[in-house]
């Protein structure tokens, strides 16, 4: 099929959408019901959580643990509460006033059936350093041994060998 200058040439696009798309406001997506939202109000409840866990704390006289506490998020059934701390004096503190702090936290309107305390892992005491040290310097010669080693080849060698003219060429150029 030719075309001529005057043939009309129909593509098919598809149309333009009339509406004008516009910025929405980032907690309007959070807010959604397709997976952010959800995380949002998850977010949302720990934090209400972690204020609720403060406030019972304090009525404990254990007030100044509070920082040292996580709500984690639920593995089990919703009437189990689950509290990470940072290490295992805590937990064992907190083992030890469990009924009371379930009592408090239900007195405000929280019920929960269970406390489950677990220590956090503690992160690793050792870091990544680089190999080489920054106030160290790379040897910028050969060493003593080195050079006569290189040197006692080189007696050996005869003058026609190309290894010869290498193992010149390293004393030369890496003098000590």
């Amino acid at each position: 099929m030719s075309l001529s200058p005057a043939t009309p040439i129909f593509m098919n696009f598809a149309p333009k959408s009339s509406h004008k798309h516009t910025a929405h406001d980032w907690m309007d997506y959070l807010r959604e019901s397709n997976g952010l939202g959800q995380v949002l109000a998850k977010t949302e409840d720990l934090a209400k959580l972690k204020v609720s866990v403060g406030a019972a704390l304090i009525k404990l006289d254990l007030g100044h643990l509070s920082p040292k506490i996580e709500a984690g998020w639920r593995s089990g059934s919703q009437d189990e509460l689950f509290l990470l701390v940072s290490n295992a004096s805590i937990a064992s503190r907190l083992q030890q006033i469990l009924p009371s702090l379930i009592n408090e936290l239900a007195n405000s309107g929280m019920p929960y059936r269970a406390i489950k305390v677990r220590v956090k892992p503690a992160p690793p005491a050792w870091e990544v350093k680089p190999r080489l040290d920054p106030q160290f310097e790379r040897p910028r010669g050969l060493n003593e041994v080195a050079k006569k080693s290189w040197e006692s080849l080189l007696e050996r060698l005869g003058p026609d060998s190309g290894l010869r003219s290498s193992i010149e060429k390293l004393l030369k150029n890496k003098p000590k």
